[in-house]
């Protein structure tokens, strides 16, 4: 199958995604876009029947361990290295002006 991509079809593209493209650009892309959709078509030739789709090339599985209820660290511990403190909670900086 011969793809047909010209100059007039980049024009059209830029166009409707609202792109201002130099001449020089649009024989460019012209030739990118011909050799883009011709290994589109390639692709579309290969014998695929009796595959199951894939969406990831690596299977995911899900990481994430039991929440589980433990003992947490005392307040004192968890201020211990900072000096932003105050009333035993950590200080941050202010945001709103009264």
């Amino acid at each position: 199958m011969k793809i047909r991509v010209d100059e007039n079809t980049v024009r059209k593209v830029a166009f409707l995604a609202r792109l201002k493209l130099s001449d020089e650009e649009i024989r460019k892309y012209a030739e990118d876009l011909k050799s883009i959709l011709e290994g589109f078509h390639t692709l579309q030739q290969v014998n695929v029947d009796g595959v199951d789709p894939s969406f990831q090339p690596v299977p995911i599985k899900n990481v994430t361990r039991e929440d589980e209820e433990r003992e947490s660290i005392p307040q004192e511990v968890a201020l211990s290295n900072t000096s932003n403190k105050e009333d035993g909670y950590f200080k941050g900086p202010k945001i709103i002006e009264k």
